[in-house]
């Protein structure tokens, strides 16, 4: 894989629209046995990137284990491009899961954005794998407000109307999260099995899951490498 910390944001933009062209958005007609929830933290003025995978039975949704992550990172904080600092790092934690899931959640967006590529998109050209991005804001797009109960959705535009993805009313009464095929996924797909992932709280569990086995690492409370759930 090229070296993102050699790139310059240009070359990155370059980059982006080539891989652009290898997305595949198409409806995931295979079986759904794990899935797995991807989150990155790090702090825009580090150079530290922490990254997590967790790994589900589904549709239970019981964690099987957790692959953490930590890496060195110097490519730019650039809205827009932030994959290239977290897919690096997510590729790692990818690598040490003993087994794959049939489908990747990554905390952030899909084709939802300026040029089609969001991490999960990126991440899934690279693995060639299914991907779907659950983003707590909105990058890109324009939408209409989903009406207040669980499960209200609308679609989410560009500014050709085409359908890039869904605003989805994850938990009544609390914002939206915006839901994107990443690849090898289509946005019906993406959503419908969103919608079996959330359970109480308004982000999906596999992304909610990650999230805090993230902050748990960054915390020192889990350690890096691969666990069993316990």
């Amino acid at each position: 894989m090229i070296n993102y910390n050699e790139l310059s944001v240009p070359e990155a933009t370059i980059l982006q629209k080539e891989m652009r062209d290898k997305v595949i958005i198409q409806p995931y007609n295979g079986p759904v046995n794990y899935i797995a929830g991807a989150d990155i933290s790090f702090n825009k003025f580090s150079t530290t990137v922490y990254a997590g995978i967790v790994l589900l039975r589904f549709p239970e949704l019981t964690p099987v284990g957790y692959s953490l992550v930590k890496k060195e990172v110097t490519f730019p904080y650039v809205p827009g491009f932030l994959a290239f600092r977290e897919v690096p790092a997510l590729l790692d934690a990818w690598e040490q899961l003993p087994q794959k899931p049939d489908v990747l959640v990554v905390d952030g967006h899909g084709i939802a954005h300026p040029r089609r590529m969001g991490i999960a998109s990126h991440f899934g050209v690279l693995t060639n794998h299914p991907t779907i991005g659950s983003a707590k804001k909105k990058l890109f797009g324009a939408y209409e407000e989903p009406g207040p109960n669980r499960g209200d959705y609308t679609p989410l535009t560009d500014k050709q109307g085409m359908v890039m993805g869904s605003v989805l009313r994850s938990k009544q009464k609390v914002k939206p999260i915006f839901v994107s095929p990443g690849h090898l996924m289509d946005v019906a797909g993406s959503l419908q099995l969103i919608l079996q992932c959330v359970q109480r709280y308004r982000l999906p569990e596999p992304t909610r899951l990650a999230h805090n086995a993230v902050n748990q690492f960054r915390l020192g409370t889990l350690p890096e490498g691969y666990s069993e759930a316990s």
